[in-house]
């Protein structure tokens, strides 16, 4: 077994299964951002403005139960902090008529294929939990984590998971670095409320970075595929 996340070595070790770290593909999903200049840049974004930027996820399923979300309370994030400017990443595997029309509404969102730019340009990030949360901790884009399932959905996951975070950062570090809302936590009332906490608070946002230090720490080094071809040839030639 190639493990990409820390925790996944114990859990293989215990149950017998030979196990081998290699690092998280991220790390060299990465490497080629731009930079949060050149990002504002080719979004054009003023330096000193503030961008909040929105992740809603990479399937249709998850944009329906989160983008209206997400736009409600962007609404009220701009309502008490005029001028700031809400830029969207578009996923591939999402129609863009579908997030057109739950995005729409004043003011407007840039909508860009991509989201590399989006983490570097924004100063705090409204991200559908998944690996989009790993990325933009690599890039050291402060975020809250957000993320609504179905009922039935949820009783399984009450029942089956055995860590009190859903995000992969959290998870990783084994501690509450991001703030999670999710399920009825997840309205726009809340989030809008978590977001002029971090951004009314440099010292939330920089613990919140601090983190993410560690966090790239254990992740690895990129060349996570040219290890992971290693592995897979020495075994080949066993």
């Amino acid at each position: 077994m190639l493990a990409v996340l820390p925790f996944e070595v114990a859990l293989y070790e215990a149950a017998g299964v030979p196990v081998a770290f290699v690092g998280h593909p991220v790390l060299d999903a990465v490497a080629q951002a731009p930079s949060r200049e050149e990002a504002r840049g080719k979004l054009a974004v003023p330096p000193e403005a503030t961008v909040l930027g929105l992740l809603p996820g990479s399937r249709a399923q998850e944009i329906v139960h989160t983008l209206p979300v997400l736009r409600a309370a962007a609404d009220r994030i701009v309502g008490s902090r005029p001028g700031t400017r809400l830029v969207l990443a578009l996923a591939p595997t999402v129609d863009r008529a579908l997030v057109e029309r739950l995005s729409a509404g004043t003011p407007p969102v840039t909508i860009v294929p991509d989201a590399h730019a989006v983490m570097r340009a924004a100063d705090l990030l409204l991200v559908t939990s998944g690996t989009a949360t790993l990325e933009a901790a690599l890039l050291g884009t402060p975020m809250i984590v957000c993320y609504r399932f179905s009922r039935l959905s949820e009783a399984w996951v009450r029942l089956l998971v055995r860590v009190p975070w859903i995000s992969l950062v959290n998870i990783t570090l084994g501690r509450s670095v991001v703030p999670e809302l999710y399920q009825r936590a997840f309205t726009p009332e809340q989030v809008a409320a978590e977001a002029e906490r971090l951004l009314a608070s440099p010292a939330a946002l920089a613990a919140q970075r601090q983190g993410f230090a560690e966090l790239r720490s254990l992740l690895g080094e990129p060349g996570v595929g040219e290890r992971a071809a290693h592995h897979v040839l020495a075994l080949a030639q066993c």
